[in-house]
């Protein structure tokens, strides 16, 4: 699921994301001898128009119509009046969201996908809304479907994921140092920066989406560290801003995998196995 996917009400604050995103730019153009990558700005946006347009012409996407499957199928009613209806939504919520998260990196047919989110070289609050144009095609969001199984309404799904990822936009900075306890428990820009970086250390760490947790749990956690700065972009990096590159090129890394491949597990690897 993406911004672009988000309930109509969410969508209302699309533009102070844009505002927001836009400030950081002017400030760091004054105060960092790097400037600020106005390019990379225009193809962030460029990219979440063209999610607008590829989203609409898909309608449900795979992931909706599973979840809806689920949910008509479901073994229980979850009636969400209740303050631990919402509370228990939101934890088992984040909890599938680190394991989504985890698929996308480790799993082929995702990453291409989820990639795009990865592929700028400057580490902004720009980067919080490039999520590409193919999600409904790759349709990672269906590990939600436990939530709709037991009983919560997809539309409640729908609330508590567009929240997770209004959380996590101001993860996307430089500009906001390590916040001491907080580290503990919730994923902080300092957690999110390691998860950016392309660094050998920091690859696939901190999935976490506002806890950090299980990360801790299930041994994905990684600290900045200070004697290492983040490297930000893909391995290899991908320096285009032209929208459509940056929608497609984890694809075609994708095929060049497949036309690679030599046997009927070789074409499965690359496709659901690790990319690379």
């Amino acid at each position: 699921m993406d911004f672009t996917a988000l309930p109509a009400p969410f969508l209302l604050l699309l533009p102070l994301l844009l505002i927001a995103a836009a400030l950081e730019g002017w400030y760091l153009q004054r105060h960092d001898a790097r400037g600020y990558d106005w390019r990379g700005y225009a193809a962030s946006f460029g990219d979440l128009v063209g999610r607008f347009i590829v989203n609409r012409l898909l309608g449900a996407g795979i992931a909706g119509v599973v979840l809806a499957f689920a949910y008509r199928h479901r073994i229980a009613t979850i009636h969400m009046h209740h303050v631990w209806s919402w509370v228990a939504l939101l934890l088992l919520q984040d909890f599938f969201y680190y394991w989504t998260h985890r698929a996308d990196h480790r799993v082929h047919w995702l990453w291409a996908t989820h990639s795009v989110h990865h592929s700028p070289n400057r580490y902004t609050l720009a980067a919080a809304y490039r999520l590409g144009w193919t999600g409904k095609i790759s349709g990672g969001a269906i590990l939600f479907a436990p939530l709709a199984f037991v009983g919560f309404p997809v539309p409640a799904i729908a609330a508590a994921v567009a929240l997770n990822l209004l959380y996590q936009f101001w993860l996307h900075t430089e500009l906001i140092p390590g916040l001491g306890p907080l580290e503990w428990i919730f994923n902080t820009p300092a957690h999110h920066r390691v998860h950016h970086a392309s660094n050998a250390a920091y690859i696939d760490k901190n999935y976490g989406g506002v806890l950090i947790v299980f990360d801790r749990l299930f041994g994905t956690y990684a600290e900045e560290a200070a004697d290492e700065p983040c490297r930000y972009g893909l391995v290899t990096p991908l320096h285009s801003n032209n929208p459509l590159i940056i929608a497609t090129h984890g694809w075609m890394k994708l095929g060049q995998a497949l036309r690679g491949a030599r046997s009927w597990r070789g074409y499965w690897a690359a496709v659901f196995g690790p990319p690379g």
